[in-house]
């Protein structure tokens, strides 16, 4: 018997997939905990219209990570901080300082969580800091922390 798995089910199959059961375990466990739908023609042509649906908005998503991803290379932030003695910042740097920074100067709106420093920045000079754009792609901005 074919069903297409409406949830994940353990040791069958993740949620989409159309798997081949036995009569029994389709028919008294899967259906009527509707874990899975009937393996029909049309059931199976509607899960695969959503997978190829689901790959292209994918694939579109992974394009517009690649085009962010090459506009932020050329992004180069100026964060102005307060300075103390011997050209020590107070405290460090935060992703949001940097989101802030790159609203402000270029109107690109960024996650904190996807900026990935390599150490913290606890003084004055420039840094490259790692923004996270998609989960295969990165890109590096730079950052220019001044007395200000």
């Amino acid at each position: 018997m074919k069903v297409i798995l409406l949830q994940d089910v353990k040791k069958l199959g993740k949620k989409g997939e159309i798997v081949e059961v036995t009569e029994g375990y389709g028919r008294n466990f899967l259906l009527p905990r509707r874990l899975a739908a009937p393996g029909t023609r049309e059931n199976i042509n509607d899960a695969q219209q959503k997978k190829e649906a689901n790959q292209h908005k994918a694939q579109v998503a992974k394009d517009e990570a690649v085009l962010l991803a090459s506009q932020l290379k050329k992004v180069e932030l100026t964060i102005p901080v307060k300075v103390g003695e011997g050209g020590k910042i107070f405290g460090t740097i935060t992703g949001k300082q940097i989101c802030d920074a790159a609203k402000e100067q270029y109107n690109i709106i960024l996650d904190k969580k996807k900026i990935e420093t390599k150490e913290a920045i606890k003084g004055l000079g420039s840094y490259e800091v790692i923004i996270r754009v998609h989960p295969t792609i990165t890109s590096v901005i730079k950052i220019h922390v001044v007395e200000g």
